[in-house]
């Protein structure tokens, strides 16, 4: 069997980049399950395997990554090492992820295990969460135990923040700016509503404490897009703004907010995502802030469990050789411990 690095080495060489050489990652990680005895059980554009009959675990990892910049010091298709640290487009966010999930159900001995994994390769997770979402409308039954191989830095997490994403679009009535009481300037309302709704939150969703590491739902005013000429007065604003939340009932609490506030305006209000937070019962909860595909999930437990350091997202995006070794005696023990 390979060495879980060379492993990640082939995983980064796909660009995935918005799924580009999606068949061709998906086609990789089917032929090394398949010669370790996993069967598919469904393949699109994502992928569903198992071993054995009767599965107790989950692993799940999504192929895609965000783009790249024009900084990078390495080529980010492919693996470069610079002593600890491992350096590629996606080794971080999440294909060391995948490549402990294959280096260590490959490892494992399946003839001495009573039980089997489940495994879940999904696409499209850094835009529209496509794929999960293609697994939920199968009617896909998850083991009662899921893992997502999130980065973590090593850590096992219970919890993740929910997400609402909303765009509000501004109507107003252009005018030249000399004359601007003909018009209805959009970007005057969208800055008024603004100001209102940052009251609000101030005021009631910032004050209440959570056991996250930002112990609040966060607001952030992400875009605005309005106007055409200095001269003038717009007729059009666009605001995105995005809340992680803390507490579901948040997000009807803000909805129900918006829709007093934006009577007062001409506007329209568009979600452009609404999910939920989760944590396991009965649990200390070990959160992240960021959101994951674990919130689509209806399962027993959920956790997160991923290589480190953690920074996705990022130029020259890296993980260490310690870290991604950990990571998949981490898993090896999860396998053992549900499916002996």
């Amino acid at each position: 069997m390979m060495k879980v690095e060379e492993i990640l080495r082939k995983l980064v060489s796909f660009n995935t980049v918005k799924d580009k050489d999606n068949c061709k990652i998906i086609n990789y990680i089917e032929k090394i399950l398949k010669e370790k005895g996993f069967v598919t059980e469904y393949k699109t554009k994502g992928l569903i395997m198992s071993i054995k009959n009767r599965q107790t675990v989950g692993f799940l990892g999504h192929t895609d990554t965000v783009s790249y910049g024009d900084n990078w010091k390495t080529n980010p298709f492919k693996l470069t090492k610079e002593n600890n640290k491992i350096f590629g487009l996606g080794v971080c966010d999440m294909k060391g992820g995948i490549a402990g999930i294959l280096k260590a159900v490959c490892d494992t001995d399946w003839k001495k295990m009573k039980k089997g994994v489940k495994l879940y390769f999904t696409y499209d997770e850094e835009i529209n969460f496509s794929g999960i979402k293609e697994f939920i409308e199968i009617k896909e039954e998850f083991p009662k135990i899921m893992i997502i191989a999130e980065p973590t830095n090593n850590v096992i997490m219970n919890g993740s923040k929910g997400l609402l994403e909303l765009k509000i679009s501004f109507i107003g009535k252009a005018s030249h700016a000399s004359m601007p009481t003909s018009g209805k300037n959009a970007i005057e309302q969208c800055l008024n509503f603004l100001n209102e709704l940052i009251n609000f939150y101030n005021n009631n969703l910032k004050i209440e404490k959570y056991p996250f590491e930002i112990p609040y739902t966060t607001m952030n005013i992400g875009k605005i897009n309005g106007g055409t000429s200095i001269n003038i007065v717009p007729k059009n604003c666009e605001v995105y703004i995005d809340f992680r939340i803390c507490n579901d009932n948040h997000i009807n609490i803000i909805l129900n907010e918006l829709e007093k506030i934006l009577k007062k305006y001409d506007a329209n209000l568009e979600i452009l995502n609404n999910i939920k937070c989760f944590t396991n019962t009965n649990e200390k909860i070990v959160s992240t802030n960021f959101i994951t595909e674990a919130s689509f999930i209806n399962c027993n437990k959920k956790y997160i469990l991923g290589v480190g350091p953690i920074n996705p997202h990022t130029t020259n995006e890296y993980i260490t050789e310690d870290s991604l070794e950990k990571l998949v005696e981490q898993y090896k023990e999860i396998i053992y411990k549900n499916c002996k």
